[in-house]
């Protein structure tokens, strides 16, 4: 199937109560692997990008890799913008065929988030590319978010917000964290605010900030010389519950770091007179690879491909 607009994504995972995982990359091993996970579990998926990845790696390299393999894989997938800040970057991706995007205004004042994403939906509506907005603050660091204060979403503002916008997707903020520190204790995410939110949109919600950073990788890192004692993420019970109350679009990128990495570092350390990169980066792409497939399987969505 070649590549779809996430508006059908979306409408889907809505319609039948599952999430869909959306992956981030910025190399060729992390979407190959992605997609490599998803046509075996036979699942729909979005492959995106940050502003900072397509700083690091350029949106023709990025886009191109897309394109170049798009009619290679049978299930349904978009390509997502993650994090855009800018209406700049929205139009760049445009450009280069993305089918789906975010536009993060969720740092600046309510109707300043309003407008700029209304423009976006003007923009993306007529062309049938999806957009994803957010409300609320989501704490942590990640690529190109940082935060260091947690806003959670309103449940009557996320109505007026998805009513005057118009768009296709809300990431609402319920206590979810970027990166690999999440939580100093239990995890603790606001299912009710969840519950009220969807109830009142009745969109299709994203959950961002919710890998599981687990305890294996964060133990291999460690033991072969990272320094990340004290990662912690979301239990896999959570997100489960969350997919229950009607997300339908779970972010994931800090889990396939870790799994990429760790992998790395255990290679290296046991491979000293290896000089051939791809002895290393082969089976980090397949650790990768099993991250996904066990992601795709905790949102539900494993063969959810015969829906489209």
């Amino acid at each position: 199937m070649p590549l779809v607009s996430g508006k059908l994504l979306l409408e889907k995972a809505h319609e039948f109560g599952f999430a869909i995982g959306a992956f981030n990359f910025n190399n060729m091993e992390f979407l190959k692997a992605i997609l490599e996970a998803a046509e075996e579990e036979e699942a729909p998926v979005f492959v995106q990008t940050t502003e900072s990845a397509i700083r690091y790696a350029g949106i023709e390299f990025l886009s191109g890799m897309v394109h170049a393999v798009k009619d290679k894989y049978s299930i349904p997938f978009a390509l997502h913008l993650d994090h855009g800040k800018h209406v700049e970057t929205v139009l760049l991706a445009i450009r280069h065929g993305y089918t789906s995007v975010m536009i993060d205004c969720s740092d600046r004042p309510y109707e300043e988030n309003l407008e700029v994403t209304r423009k976006v939906v003007s923009l993306c509506a007529p062309l049938g590319i999806a957009v994803e907005a957010e409300l609320g603050r989501l704490g942590g660091v990640e690529d190109n978010v940082e935060s260091l204060e947690e806003v959670l979403v309103d449940p009557d503002q996320a109505k007026e917000f998805a009513l005057r916008t118009g768009i296709d997707a809300l990431a609402p903020a319920i206590g979810t964290a970027h990166g690999a520190f999440k939580f100093k204790g239990e995890a603790k995410l606001d299912f009710e605010r969840l519950r009220k939110v969807k109830e009142l949109t009745n969109l299709p919600l994203v959950l961002h900030g919710a890998s599981g950073v687990y305890y294996e990788y964060v133990n291999e890192i460690n033991t072969y010389g990272g320094d990340i004692k004290g990662a912690k993420g979301v239990p896999d019970d959570d997100v489960r519950k969350a997919v229950e109350l009607g997300i339908n679009k779970v972010n994931t990128d800090t889990d396939l770091r870790l799994a990429f990495i760790a992998t790395l570092r255990r290679l290296m350390s046991e491979e000293r007179k290896n000089v051939d990169p791809r002895k290393f980066l082969k089976p980090a792409m397949e650790e990768v690879k099993e991250m996904v497939k066990r992601r795709i399987r905790l949102y539900g969505s494993s063969g959810r491909a015969s829906l489209f």
